[in-house]
């Protein structure tokens, strides 16, 4: 049962935040769909310029945003370039006309900020086997890393709009931190520990997230980006233990350039 309501949450988190930022983006620009001139290249309208040509699309963005529930104590920050490509034509379909677009990005900078090492109180184990409540060492302070995220699938929405592009997107990546992360139990020091806690988490984490956001093109081929993403991260129980971090919310601001 807990592991399903784990689950369930996971899920939860990620269909809320879809559907509040597909809500939110739809409600600035208006919910009728639009046609692209038949002009690709209307200065007038970026908009419409990018979805007629199926441009490339590639900028640095930054990443900030902290943990919700029981890791609601941790803090993210990230920063990388983005690479993507628009491919498809305009596919009609009422409110999500639009087209589907595949990209990636690297991140250099990965950063985690935790609570710094600590004492935790569990019940511990004598050497007669009788339990008695102990002070246990736990990890944690700041985190540094790189992330991967090779497989965006992003639909960009159609609209009235010559400015405003809204997009949802679900992707999968993955984090390789210099020390285990999350932090969690370290191996106990004193003999009457039995068994002790090693507290193996990962080097390596996956990161599968969902979210949405806009595009707003100040000028031809150049937009501002804000989005919002659901980001989970495990390590697939490649360590020894694998607490993860159910749940994060993560603003993204960026800058496009569109070839």
């Amino acid at each position: 049962m807990g592991a399903g309501l784990k689950i369930f949450d996971r899920i939860g988190w990620f269909v809320l935040l879809v559907v509040a930022a597909w809500a939110g983006a739809m409600t600035v620009i208006g919910q009728t769909p639009a046609s692209p001139p038949a002009n690709g290249d209307d200065q007038n309208n970026p908009v419409a310029q990018v979805r007629g040509q199926r441009s490339w699309e590639y900028g640095p963005f930054v990443n900030g945003g902290t943990g919700v529930g029981s890791r609601s104590d941790y803090r993210f920050l990230s920063a990388g370039i983005e690479l993507g490509k628009v491919l498809t034509p305009l596919v009609h379909a009422g409110v999500f006309s639009g087209q589907f677009q595949f990209a990636g990005n690297i991140m250099p900078l990965w950063q985690a900020y935790t609570p710094a090492p600590h004492s935790v109180e569990i019940t511990c184990l004598n050497s007669s086997g009788q339990p008695y409540p102990c002070s246990y060492p736990y990890g944690g302070g700041t985190f540094y890393g790189v992330s991967l995220t090779p497989v965006i699938f992003r639909w960009n929405f159609a609209t009235r709009s010559h400015r405003i592009q809204p997009w949802l997107q679900a992707a999968g990546g993955v984090i390789y931190t210099t020390h285990k992360f999350p932090p969690n139990y370290l191996s106990c020091p004193e003999p009457e520990c039995t068994p002790p806690i090693d507290g193996g988490t990962s080097v390596w984490n996956f990161s599968p997230q969902g979210g949405g956001g806009i595009h707003y093109f100040f000028r031809s081929k150049r937009s501002i980006d804000l989005g919002v993403n659901g980001v989970h991260i495990s390590s697939a129980s490649l360590g020894d233990r694998n607490p993860g971090v159910n749940a994060s919310v993560q603003v993204q601001v960026g800058y496009t350039i569109w070839k």
